[in-house]
Order: structure tokens, then C-alpha cells, then sequence
């Protein structure tokens, strides 16, 4: 397993190619992530992003290159397959159910019971609800709210904090920022950094607002025309730098 300054690489891609009839969605994609790294993943719609995202969850099979996963070559067979190896993803829609409590929904599908009797062991799941949420600093009053009466960041928050709770080594985070406010993009940069905190989770961030790129991430890959153009560490980076590479793109396209 490759390591540089002692963060074991948790998902590396090479070449990954994926094409729908006369369409190439990806044509050589290159990139990779670290134990404890946040990665930016940015582009213009229609670069590829959720293709890719999708490949690495095991939802597409690419139709060329490879993946390693902590070192190992893997096929992705299903979504399934990939979370089982701890790949974990939150989509804008959150697949959250507004009408259940926070802790049951961090337990969705992983509910605890009273063996060999099916019935659920509530006290317990709040315990470790509330443990879960302390854990990665995420501050909602009580675990017995209904997800539904919750703002749009803390609903966010907890779908962040039920794929953590699942043992994620790789998060990826569908545009967890979009359609929000300051106050609420706030809640969730400061769960992101306190996740890289921890440094026990490889984060991949989709995202449009580049200041918020530059400011959470460790690294940047600007996906353009099926593949990785650009990849720096975002210290090195600006967000004028990465606009400026966007639209270049998107003139010579229109040009």
C-alpha cells in the first residue's frame, strides 16, 4: 500500500474509461486518495463528476482501467460490494426519512434488537446515536427529533454522520453544500474539518463553490474532457487560478 508521510492510500484509479453508446463519459482517469485526505473534486456540469463517483461506488462498471482499494486490486461488483468494503456516499437527496427520529435514522438497516426477539433496543440506539453525533462534533438537541423538523445543514450533517457511523474508510459527498445558506455551509465545513481531524476517513467533495474547495480540502482535481487535468495540493492552488482554468475550458468549447 502506497504511503506518503505515513497516510496509507485508500482508493487509487488508473485510466478508468467509461463511454454510454457514442457518448464518452470518461476517457483516462487518474487520481487518488489518502487515509485522513479530503480531496476536491471540481468541473463543469457535464465534466464527468458523477460518473466517476458512480464507477466508485459500484453502481457503473468502467470499460477500462483499474481501481485499488488500501492496496488491493478490486472490481466493484454493486453498491452493496462497496459498502461492505467501507465505501460510503451522500447524495443531495440523502435518502434520509423525514418522519423518523435522528437515531433511528442513523440505524437504518443496522437496527439493534432484543435476540432472538425482533424487538428494537431504543435506549440503545439513542446511546449510540448520541455517541456517534458527540463524536464528530455535531450538535442537534436531541436524537429523538423527527429528521423532517431538522435545517437542511443539520439533515446533511446526519446523513454525514450515519455513513461515518458505518465504518466509512471512504466518504464520497455528492454537492453536501449546494442550495445552502452561510449559516448552514458553515455547520458542515466545520464537520468536514473535524472529520480530517480524526484522520480515520478519505473524503472525496464534489463541489462548485471553489472558496469552499480551497478552504477544506488538502488536495484539488479539476476533471475536465474525461479526465484529470489538473491536481494540487489547494495551498498551491486559488480560487482565481481554478475559475480561470474552468472557464478557459468552457470558452474553447463554445469557441
Amino acid at each position: 500500500m502506497t504511503e506518503q508521510n505515513g497516510r496509507p492510500e485508500v482508493i487509487r484509479a488508473e485510466h478508468l474509461s467509461k463511454s454510454f453508446g457514442p457518448v464518452s463519459a470518461l476517457t483516462d482517469v487518474n487520481m487518488h486518495v489518502r487515509r485522513g485526505e479530503i480531496l476536491g473534486l471540481i468541473g463543469d456540469n457535464g465534466a464527468g463528476k458523477s460518473t466517476l463517483i458512480k464507477i466508485l461506488t459500484g453502481f457503473h462498471q468502467p470499460d477500462g482501467g483499474s481501481l485499488t482499494f488500501e492496496g488491493q486490486p478490486v472490481t466493484l461488483r454493486s453498491v452493496s460490494h462497496a459498502r461492505s468494503l467501507g465505501i460510503e456516499t451522500v447524495f443531495q437527496d440523502l435518502a434520509l426519512v423525514n418522519d423518523l427520529p435522528v437515531y433511528l435514522n442513523l440505524h437504518l438497516n443496522k437496527e439493534v434488537v432484543y435476540k432472538p426477539l425482533p424487538f428494537l433496543r431504543r435506549r440503545e440506539m439513542r446511546r449510540r446515536a448520541r455517541e456517534a453525533l458527540d463524536s464528530i462534533g455535531i450538535n442537534i438537541p436531541s436524537v429523538n427529533a423527527e429528521v423532517g423538523m431538522l435545517s437542511g445543514g443539520q439533515r446533511q450533517a446526519i446523513a454525514v454522520a450515519r455513513a461515518v457511523y458505518s465504518n466509512a474508510k471512504l466518504l464520497l459527498l455528492d454537492e453536501p453544500l449546494a442550495a445552502m445558506g452561510a449559516k448552514e455551509s458553515g455547520l458542515i465545513l466545520k464537520l468536514l474539518h473535524q472529520l480530517k481531524q480524526r484522520g480515520d476517513v478519505a473524503i472525496i467533495l464534489i463541489a462548485h463553490n471553489y472558496s469552499q474547495v480551497v478552504d477544506v480540502c488538502d488536495r484539488v482535481n479539476l476533471l475536465q474532457h474525461g479526465e484529470i487535468t489538473v491536481d494540487k495540493p489547494s495551498r498551491d492552488t486559488s480560487v482565481a487560478e481554478l475559475l480561470e482554468l474552468v472557464h478557459a475550458e468552457y470558452r474553447l468549447n463554445q469557441g
